[in-house]
């Protein structure tokens, strides 16, 4: 199924050929006067250029050519194409009938394409520096997958590093480990010797004692190694652990509709782990370096500047080698990484893979990519971290508790959820709805504000937390768009109620024209947000939907319209707003409510 811009590309193209110029400069794009045009074609000027002719001239004779398309109403010498009322209606019909992707084209050749996203951790409770990834990768998921690509979400449990030696001293130095800090095969002990209240307390402590205390660290650092190197009390104790944190993080990703298909954590990637440095060392690429093992990523002659402590600026290798095997002997943050590419390749032999990681994490990111092509475990590109901007406080810094601390996730959606009820019982919404109603709705809303506010800013871009602003049922907010999909439900059941029944699409008014026109862009704004991966390109898509049905429907009455032929039309536009509404609220996540 094709839209109307790219159909209309595909005539101009043919034009400009016919006169002799590269088809390639007939890119058709939405007009900028819409009281002109419905789109332009701005490819003449330069044409004319290449061609040493008159601007005017050529786009005279393109315009010429294509007076006689029967789905154009008018064609104007500067190519502003104006469609006429049939192929609008046409195309209409085509977005209608097409329950599934709403008008939406999918791929060509869909891929195996690998999201890893989230990145929780073992001990540590989710906070709100976790829901960008959170949501951005939840979003990209689904699109990908709407596209026809089949799709692993990758939660990529953080299980395996220096925290895990640090819990498991913890936990023995305060007498819960006993039947675990035995030698030999066990058996040790089924349930759990403790709770993630437990883990929640003790990780910060022994992450501060092992800055300030030697010997807690280093006994920290051996027992990391031991876990690593497969000691089985030390791996039993690890499972519980394990656990433990994710039935916690279960809850809070379901709080928010994030899935994942994949539960691997860093140790999954441990049974690659020699195959990959013994690989790694019939290449030459694993080199000591002052007691530990490194990859040199870096390019020949490549240099950059690094600020040194002292102010000064040197010329450095960039980026610096990627550390895989620390001076102790234990594996490093970027060697389970790059034995998860490995791993990865094994497992699903994916063509591409997306990190959805804070931008921050950038110059690691290209550490480990540079060394997984070096080494062979992915072709060339097919490896790309999506950093993403910070969600910061009314100070412009990274969002922080009243008192200064990292909030959790936990307390922001249950305080999104208290707002919503809030706002709810303002607007006098849901007053007659049951309480497990309107709180089934408050949790939809509270969700459908964090995830809208986030995922209509650029990826790219930071942005300050409102949580009064995300919450209105006006302007360019996540409640709004529920609320406009619940009007429209609201006025599909009034329309069945009257027996009133949906048929043919016939476009006449211009309102009708801007909601058909608004309905075509859908598949424009889905292959961008794939193409650039930027979710807010959907995201600004059903804002405009929204917006261009609140008109239609202020400027054309559907219920009582003129006549049973007009009635019938607006219904099936109405009811095709709605299903493209939810499905582009969908891939962002965003669950819509029967009624509020």
């Amino acid at each position: 199924m094709t839209d109307l811009r790219t159909v209309l590309g595909e005539a101009v193209g043919t034009a400009f050929a016919a006169e002799g110029v590269d088809p390639a400069l007939a890119r058709v794009t939405t007009s900028d006067r819409p009281d002109l045009a419905d789109f332009q074609s701005n490819g003449a000027l330069a044409a004319a250029k290449t061609l040493k002719a008159n601007p005017r001239e050529l786009a005279a004779r393109v315009a010429e050519r294509l007076t006689n398309d029967p789905r154009l109403a008018s064609v104007e010498v500067a190519v502003n194409l104006k469609l006429a009322d049939s192929a609008l209606s046409s195309r209409a019909a085509e977005v209608a009938a097409d329950n599934a992707h709403a008008g939406a084209s999918v791929v060509d050749t869909p891929r195996k394409v690998v999201i890893d996203f989230a990145g929780p951790n073992v001990a540590k409770p989710m906070h709100v520096g976790h829901l960008r990834s959170s949501i951005i990768g939840e979003s990209l998921k689904r699109i990908f997958r709407f596209r026809g690509d089949t799709v692993w979400g990758d939660a990529h449990f953080g299980d395996w590093g220096f925290q895990m030696g640090l819990l498991i001293v913890a936990v023995g130095d305060e007498g819960k480990a006993d039947g675990f800090l035995i030698e030999g095969d066990g058996p040790f002990p089924s349930d759990s010797p403790v709770s993630l209240e437990d883990l929640e307390r003790l990780y910060p402590a022994a992450a501060a004692m092992a800055k300030e205390d030697a010997g807690f660290r280093d006994r920290a650092r051996k027992a990391t190694a031991e876990l690593q190197g497969g000691r089985p009390g030390y791996r039993a104790l690890w499972a519980h652990f394990v656990a433990v944190s994710r039935t916690a993080l279960e809850r809070e990703f379901g709080a928010l509709g994030v899935t994942f298909d994949l539960w691997n954590g860093e140790s999954d990637a441990d049974p690659v782990m020699a195959e990959m440095i013994a690989h790694l060392e019939a290449k030459g690429l694993l080199v000591e370096d002052d007691g530990a093992r490194v990859v040199h990523v870096a390019r020949p002659g490549e240099t950059r500047k690094k600020k040194l402590a002292d102010g000064s600026v040197i010329e450095a290798p960039s980026p610096p080698p990627l550390l895989v095997i620390s001076s102790e002997g234990s594996a490093m943050y970027g060697t389970t990484d790059l034995a998860t590419i490995l791993d990865r390749r094994k497992a699903i032999d994916p063509d591409l893979i997306l990190y959805v990681v804070d931008e921050r994490q950038a110059e690691h990111f290209e550490q480990v990519f540079r060394a997984a092509y070096l080494a062979g475990y992915a072709a060339e590109g097919s490896l790309d971290h999506l950093g993403f901007g910070t969600m910061n406080g009314s100070d412009g810094k990274p969002f922080k508790t009243r008192a200064g601390g990292v909030l959790k996730l936990h307390d922001l959606i249950t305080m999104a959820v208290e707002k919503a009820r809030d706002r709810l019982h303002e607007a006098h919404l849901g007053e007659d709805l049951t309480e497990a109603e309107f709180e089934a709705i408050a949790h939809k809303v509270a969700v459908a504000a964090l995830k809208f506010a986030d995922l209509s800013n650029s990826r790219t871009t930071s942005y300050v937390f409102d949580l009064d602003r995300f919450m209105s049922f006006e302007g360019k907010t996540g409640p709004y768009l529920l609320y406009q999909a619940v009007r429209i439900k609201s006025l599909l059941r009034k329309g069945a109620d009257q027996g009133a029944t949906a048929g043919p699409i016939v476009i006449a008014e211009p309102a009708e024209r801007d909601l058909a026109l608004t309905l075509d862009a859908f598949s424009q704004a889905v292959s961008e947000a794939y193409d650039k991966r930027m979710p807010h390109v959907i995201a600004e898509h059903a804002y405009r939907l929204a917006q261009g049905f609140s008109k239609f429907y202020a400027a054309c009455p559907v219920l009582i319209a003129p006549d049973e032929a007009t009635k019938g039309s607006r219904l099936t536009l109405s009811n095709s707003a709605l299903d493209q509404l939810e499905i582009a609220l969908g891939l962002l996540g965003i669950d819509t409510p029967e009624r509020m």
